[in-house]
């Protein structure tokens, strides 16, 4: 699907990151620096590292400069509040260079830290694609963990099923 309007892709994109906000919302404390074995990110990790992504590597692409991602971790916050802050603020900046384009930037180009040209709306989109995959591997490390997450879209696919058992 294209993207050729801002304002359409930035409600959209809000609704994304609604549903990151609601599963974070439920993970203990306890485990942020839990990782389902050594050397894999923790579930802090994965949250700063959406953030980072976005920031330092979507945003900064997107303005014409290069990639100043550099890792997720904690030297960029560490403890369950400095986690969520980091992870909103980094928000916040990336939206603030996502509302100035135009529709118009939409259809330019610029460059992926491979120095491959890509169309703006391209890599908004991967930009998605890629919180949605940290944040599916976020309900599987929940769910490992035995901690109750939120239904994607309302229901559960449990609750689908034991609705449609009842009719």
């Amino acid at each position: 699907m294209e993207i050729t309007n801002m304002e359409n892709f930035l409600e959209y994109y809000g609704k994304i990151r609604q549903r990151t906000n609601r599963l974070i919302a439920v993970i203990p404390p306890k485990y942020m620096d839990w990782a389902y074995k050594p050397g894999k990110f923790t579930i802090a990790d994965q949250i700063r590292h959406i953030a980072a992504i976005e920031r330092y590597m979507f945003a900064e692409t997107i303005l014409g400069n290069s990639c100043t991602y550099n890792g997720c971790g904690k030297e960029l916050a560490d403890g369950y509040d400095n986690v969520i802050h980091y992870f909103n603020e980094k928000h916040e900046e990336a939206l603030a260079i996502f509302k100035s384009l135009s529709n118009e930037d939409l259809q330019r180009k610029c460059l992926t830290p491979g120095n491959a040209p890509i169309t703006v709306w391209k890599w908004l989109r991967a930009m998605t694609e890629h919180e949605i995959h940290h944040r599916a591997q976020l309900y599987i490390y929940l769910n490992l963990l035995d901690v109750k997450t939120p239904p994607m879209f309302g229901l559960s696919s449990e609750e689908i099923i034991q609705n449609n058992h009842s009719k």
